[in-house]
Order: C-alpha cells, then structure tokens, then sequence
C-alpha cells in the first residue's frame, strides 16, 4: 500500500479501500467538545478567528437521523457484546451528543479493529469528556485482555483553574488486535544512584541491562530533574506556546515527538503501515514519514487536506501524484461538477476550488448576509525599499450559471474592500461580456515593481486542472510554514531517571 492522503468519510474509505488486516499501527485524536472549535487551520491577520474555518470543523456529533440509521445499523457488523453494551450506554446516557458521539465511533471501531494486523496496536487519544465511555467501548469491541496501557501524558503551563485542581494530563488508549503485538521498547538511563547501588537482593542482584530501563507508561512534557533542574532528554514536547515553529494554527494539534515515540515503539520497519482516519493538520503522517514508514491519513474536508498537502511539501519536497496519492478530491470537471451538485457538500466545493489557488476561505457570521467574499489571496506591495505593506486580494467561486453580472458585482466588492485585485474562479465558462467587464476594470500596477496585473482575472477549473497561472504578485501562502525535516536528526534520546 503506497503512501496515500484520503478525502472524505473515514468510515466509507475504511470499508471502501483498506483491506482486512493491512495496517501494522492506527493513531487517532477523534474530538468530542460540544464548545470547541477544531481544525483552525490558517494563520490570521488579526488575529481573530475565521468563521469559515469553524464552520467547517465545528463538531459535527449531534444525533441526527444518520446516528439513528447508524444505531440501528450496528447488528450488521458488530459482534453481541456491542449491541449489548451499546444498548446499554444508550438507556444510560439517553439520546443526544454523547450517544451520537459513541454511535459514530463504535462502527468507526469496528473498521478500524477489521483492519489492523493481528500484530497492530491502536492508540486511542481521548477527551477527558468521554475518555471512560471510550475505555468502555474499546474493552467491548478490542477485548479487554487486549488492553495494553492507559498512557498517561502529563505537561505543565496553561491556566489554573480557582475551585478545581489544575488538568495538567492527557490520556492515550492503547490496545492491540492479539496477545502478541509488535512492541519495541524506549530505554532510558539509570540515575547515578541506581548504577552506583547496582540491583538490590530482591531484583536477583543481576548485572543492569546496558540499554537501561523501558520507560513507563506515564510521559512527560516539561518535566524538570529533582537534582539538577534541568528537563529531563526524554521529555514529550508539548505544543503549548503560539510561537513554537512547529505549531499551525490547529488547537488540538499533538507534537511530532508524541507521534514520533508511538510509531517508533509500535512499527518494525519501513514497510510498516500507519493510519490516522482522523487526520487534521497531518501530524501522524509527518511524523511517518520522517520515520520511513509508510502511511495513511483520512480527513473529511477539503481544507485539512490541502494543509496536508502543504506541510508534505514544505517539510519534504513531495508533491501529489509524484511522491503520494491523493483519493477522493476531483480531478477532472466531471468530478468537479459532481462535487458542486452534492447538497451535503455545499462549502466542499468553494472550499476545494479556493484550494487550488492556496485561497484563505472567508465566511463571517456576524456579518450575517453573504458579503461577496469567498475567500482571500494576500501578497506585500513594498512602500518603499524598507516598508511593505501586507494587501488582499478578494476570491469568489462560482459553482453555477454565471453572467457579466457577477462581474460586475465583484467590481463593487473590490471598491467596497479597497481591494488592489479579485479573483473570479468559476465552473462554468466566462461568457464574452464577463471577459469585456474584467478587461474593463483596468490594472493594478505595484508600486515597486516593473509590472502590472489586471485588477479583475477569471479562471475557470478546468484551466486551473491543466495548469494554468494566475497573474500575481509574490503571494503570502496562508498556511504557517512547519519546520524542515532534517533527516538525520535524533528522533528518540534518552530519559534520566532511576528504574
């Protein structure tokens, strides 16, 4: 199985395209909070929030007539212990998030179980909300003589709250497919007093292993040496402050240590593969990747795809269809149009066109009616030799029938705006007078450079499909820039603590 980025439902691709007992290592960070927004996934330019990121990662588990037709679906695959406890959970808990929540995760489970090696493990990262219905529901479905480890992740930093005790941990689920899976310990050193002590009489007074000792089931970030106060080389970074390199933009975002120790103790070799079915900002395939191992990632919008893409060549020089697949996002007009036509996937369509031209998607809710505003281009038009000043560029997609008044009305938002430029990405073809009333709009000319562009450009995706430019200045790519892998660097060190 070649290296592969999935759009779309991770349950339709699991049953869709991953075999039965192909997968060495499955990771997954699936979110439950009713309050939060995942997956912001762009860098801002003033610092608020972009609501048509929240849109489109808002938590979407709500009882639905989908989670009804899931729940009453679950007898086709799960085994009587699920039903059970399912039916369990659901007098229990009742009907509403939480049960939604547990439906859409159990079938997921389900899959995931069918698809992972007899020698795989899982690990489950888990909100604190739902971490012991999780436990529940992985007993259920992995077995409980399959439970391996509750691996605790513990940090310092953040806030602390006044009537309750500071949560300063993560919980990580591990579970594997037999009794026998792949395991490949992390060693850390000896303190100086156990190595001067030696083993005591109780441990057989045996010679200390030279590796050391496997680090244990608790990991932390921050943690600092009782004796020299310096942190301690086994520490798990911890992505807490918003100017750390590695952080995107992304609030649940994991480090690529943390990935990075559990591919390391829970893969053999490079021919090892590695699922992330929830795969956000990319980090469990980055950290595959830098590993040598093969890998998966299944996202179900368009725009966590493309940030994949992004940080796949930012950090590795790959490109689609060169160095990984891509599955699921169009290819052609047909597959465009198909896309556009789907009810369901009404901001899919502008989210995947914008994408193609590295577009910021815009969306304001307190603005209520729609503005004329898409999304959003960004370049630097210097002032002078030593003064730039950052401007936008207005992006307005069109799915449908289009005519020269859409041009025009684009003409209206860039005066609105003050915009220098707009772009108008259609589907269907530009008619005459569209091209006429673009032309008309005249020229931005840079104040420093020796080049104009039109202040009005229309491109249809099919020509974006077969390659063609836009006219524009050295544009500000929207994403934050991840750090470049460099490939002999260290990935595990050791840990300083006694046995």
């Amino acid at each position: 199985m070649e290296n592969t980025l999935y759009y779309g439902d991770n349950l339709h691709i699991l049953r869709e395209y991953i075999p039965d007992e192909s997968i060495d290592l499955i990771y997954l960070d699936p979110p439950f909070n009713s309050k939060a927004d995942y997956n912001i996934l762009f860098k801002e330019t003033t610092g608020e929030q972009s609501e048509a990121q929240i849109t489109a990662f808002e938590d979407t588990w709500h009882w639905t007539e989908e989670s009804q037709r899931t729940f009453e679906d679950l007898p086709k695959y799960a085994s009587s212990e699920v039903i059970v406890m399912m039916n369990s959970f659901r007098r229990f808990i009742g009907i509403n998030d939480m049960m939604a929540y547990l439906t859409m995760m159990c079938i997921r489970l389900i899959e995931l179980h069918r698809v992972l090696k007899d020698t795989g493990s899982i690990y489950l990262h888990c909100d604190p909300t739902a971490s012991h219905y999780l436990k529940i529901l992985m007993d259920t479905v992995f077995g409980i003589r399959n439970f391996r480890n509750e691996i605790i992740w513990g940090y310092s930093g953040g806030g602390i709250p006044k009537g309750d005790f500071p949560r300063k941990h993560d919980i990580i689920l591990r579970y594997s497919k037999s009794k026998t899976p792949y395991y490949n310990p992390i060693y850390k050193t000896f303190t100086l007093g156990t190595v001067e002590r030696g083993r005591t009489k109780v441990k057989g007074n045996k010679p200390l292993r030279k590796e050391g000792t496997p680090i244990p089931d608790w990991w932390f970030s921050n943690l600092e040496c009782n004796h020299c106060g310096k942190k301690l080389s086994t520490n798990i970074k911890r992505i807490a402050s918003p100017t750390d390199p590695e952080k995107l933009g992304y609030p649940t975002q994991k480090s690529e240590d943390l990935l990075k120790r559990i591919i390391v103790t829970s893969t053999e070799n490079e021919n090892s593969i590695v699922l992330d079915p929830f795969c956000g900002c990319g980090t469990t395939i980055v950290a595959a990747q830098a590993l040598n191992r093969k890998w998966i990632g299944i996202d179900i919008t368009h725009l966590a795809v493309n940030l994949m893409k992004f940080r796949l060549n930012n950090m590795f020089r790959l490109e689609p269809k060169n160095d990984y697949k891509v599955i699921g996002e169009p290819e052609d007009v047909a597959g465009a149009i198909q896309l556009a036509q789907k009810n369901q996937e009404r901001y899919q369509f502008q989210w995947w066109a914008l994408s193609l031209i590295n577009a910021k998607p815009y969306g304001d809710k307190k603005k209520g009616a729609d503005t004329g505003i898409d999304g959003f281009m960004y370049f630097y038009d210097m002032v002078n030799a030593k003064k730039k000043e950052l401007k936008s560029i207005i992006v307005q997609v069109k799915s449908g029938t289009v005519s020269v008044k859409d041009i025009r009305d684009l003409g209206h938002v860039i005066d609105r705006e003050k915009a220098p430029m707009g772009i108008f990405l259609t589907l269907e073809q530009p008619t005459r007078p569209m091209k006429k009333e673009a032309a008309a709009k005249g020229f931005y000319k840079p104040q420093l450079l020796q080049k104009d562009f039109p202040k009005i450009q229309i491109i249809t995706i099919e020509e974006l499909l077969h390659g063609r430019k836009l006219e524009l200045p050295m544009l500000d790519i929207p994403y934050k820039k991840a750090k470049r892998f460099i490939p002999h660097e260290p990935q595990i060190d050791a840990l300083d603590e006694s046995e």
